[in-house]
């Protein structure tokens, strides 16, 4: 599973404004320059997180993005699957897919349901408010 840097732009996005979550709103281009990403990149993460109900926009003078909920109920996984589409390590595994016609005889798909679960538990298991804790992340036990 390789993540594309729209899930790991994503990310960024929330942690920071999971670290501003004193302000109000933060502009689109403040984050932009603090993570050094395009603005035209970042719109476009945003849209998708604002779509899905984990950031709001407010337009004007005073307008920005902020976090809908405390960094502590947003998890790793669930905006990564929202920006990535699947966390499933092949595609038989992904969600609606069609059914494989070796699954009966097929000798990896064990190993490939242990994998998914041992990824899906793992992201979900670690929230926003972890990251913001970055001694902590040593003590994690996988």
């Amino acid at each position: 599973m390789l993540i594309s840097t729209r899930g790991r732009y994503a990310l960024r996005v929330i942690i920071e404004l999971s670290s501003r979550r004193g302000e109000e709103y933060v502009p689109l281009n403040v984050i932009a320059e603090n993570q050094d990403v395009s603005l035209k990149y970042l719109e476009s993460i945003v849209a998708l997180l604002v779509k899905a109900g984990y950031v709001e926009g407010l337009r004007g003078k005073k307008g920005g993005y902020r976090l809908t909920k405390d960094s502590s109920e947003y998890s790793v996984g669930e905006i990564l699957k929202l920006t990535e589409g699947s966390l499933a390590p092949v595609s038989c595994l992904e969600e609606n897919a069609a059914r494989c016609p070796r699954t009966a005889t097929c000798k990896t798909l064990p190993m490939w349901e242990k994998l998914n679960a041992l990824i899906c538990n793992y992201l979900y298991s670690v929230k926003i408010s972890d990251l913001m804790e970055p001694a902590s992340v040593s003590d994690w036990v996988i």
